[in-house]
């Protein structure tokens, strides 16, 4: 093995300030596009919180008008079996 091999392989582990610069740029740009993906998804993050939001309002809304539709049926129907059974007493009392 021959002296310039083995100062060539250990002048390679030594980081030098241009092999620094390129590793700065690179790491840079990559954190870069990290803010910008964190920032883009918090932006759809909150369109999709907001949708939850209009959805869950929807659904509460829905509720409250199909429970009032329920108890309006049950009430009409009640009153229909009271003007059944009257008309039933009326029709045999006329007999």
């Amino acid at each position: 093995m021959s002296m310039k091999k083995l100062v060539k392989g250990k002048t390679k582990k030594y980081l030098t300030e241009h092999k620094f610069r390129i590793f700065e740029k690179s790491f840079e740009s990559n954190m870069r596009s990290i803010a910008k993906s964190f920032a883009d998804n918090a932006e759809v993050m909150s369109l999709i919180l907001k949708e939850i939001k209009n959805i869950h309002e929807d659904n509460k809304y829905f509720k409250e008008n199909i429970s009032s539709l329920n108890s309006d049926g049950l009430s009409y129907n009640r009153k229909i079996a009271n003007l059944t059974t009257r008309v039933e007493k009326f029709e045999s009392n006329s007999k």
